[in-house]
């Protein structure tokens, strides 16, 4: 594939930020789109010292115009964990249904494609295990997460209308539990919060027995896949996740392990309609794109730990203003 101009909403995120990186690191120049509501201006450092790349702070559910040319507008704007999306319910709902919409009218303008990413959430509590891209979910339409959920099934149903109906090239992954450096310690999921209060000697918090499992992808893995599927002839969607399974007490377990801490496990009530299981089936990503994730779970954690730490201590260290 030929190097282009890409727009990246939400590039300022966890995710979006290393799609950033990588884009980069392939020749592309990027326009990086992000309301700052929950991204990092501090995660774009490595792609702002090239001079293929520029940040514009802005809203997505407002209207979007980009200068010049585009060959791609990547959309990753949303809160991306529940404590976000359930703090911003609004705003969680605006940018995957607005957002997803003006995405789409800039592509169509722009004579761009559209690359949406979407998220295991659409399964909801899944009752088929593992969950192919065939399985159309159970979600709960008006629960706490459902503002989430239904923001990107909405989002995928106006991928595939434009898809439809103007002939827009588009692709679809469906992104399930990632981690990785440049998470934030303080957002609600359990890799960054398991961290946190490992490396701070706090309680361990575990919701339920723990007996619910999780399937892990390093963000490295995941980026690989997203670049697999914008050179591949699909539409999608296309799971792109691990599928090695572990229960979340396990997940709590290993990383105080990797920590070597004296945090205690303390165990609370699970959230509403928090999944009981969560692995994707893989099959369409490894035959049609060769792709699979290499970087385990134990070598990954070791990783963010790492990172987190050092972000920490560079934090502690940096005198206020």
């Amino acid at each position: 594939m030929k190097t282009g101009r890409a727009v990246v909403t939400g590039g300022a995120g966890f995710v979006g930020s290393h799609l950033c990186d990588r884009l980069l690191a392939e020749g592309w120049s990027v326009v990086c789109m992000d309301s700052l509501l929950t991204g990092n201006r501090d995660n774009l450092a490595s792609s702002t010292a090239t001079g293929r790349f520029s940040f514009v702070e802005a809203d997505v559910t407002a209207e979007l115009d980009v200068d010049g040319d585009l060959d791609w507008v990547f959309h990753l704007a949303s809160p991306a964990s529940p404590r976000d999306y359930q703090e911003h319910p609004i705003a969680t709902l605006k940018v995957g249904a607005l957002g997803s919409l003006n995405g789409l009218d800039l592509a169509q303008r722009k004579g761009a494609g559209f690359f949406l990413a979407s998220t295991s959430e659409v399964y909801g509590d899944p009752q088929i295990h593992p969950q192919p891209e065939s399985y159309w979910g159970n979600v709960n339409p008006i629960g706490p997460r459902s503002v989430y959920d239904e923001a990107k099934r909405f989002a995928e149903a106006a991928t595939m209308a434009y898809h439809r109906v103007h002939g827009l090239p588009v692709r679809i992954i469906r992104i399930f539990n990632t981690y990785g450096p440049r998470m934030r310690r303080h957002d609600g999921r359990a890799v960054p919060n398991f961290i946190h209060q490992a490396l701070t000697g706090q309680p361990i918090t575990v919701y339920g027995d723990g007996s619910q499992t999780r399937s892990l992808c390093y963000v490295d893995d995941l980026i690989e896949g997203i670049w697999r599927v914008l050179r591949a002839d699909l539409t999608g969607p296309i799971n792109l996740g691990s599928t090695e399974e572990v229960s979340v007490r396990h997940l709590a377990e290993l990383i105080r392990s990797l920590a070597n801490s004296p945090s205690e496990l303390i165990f609370e009530e699970r959230p509403v309609d928090d999944p009981e299981v969560r692995r994707p089936d893989t099959t369409l990503a490894r035959e049609l794109l060769g792709w699979q994730p290499v970087v385990s779970l134990h070598d990954g954690l070791q990783k963010t730990l790492d990172a987190l730490r050092d972000a920490s201590e560079v934090r502690a260290s940096t005198p206020e203003r």
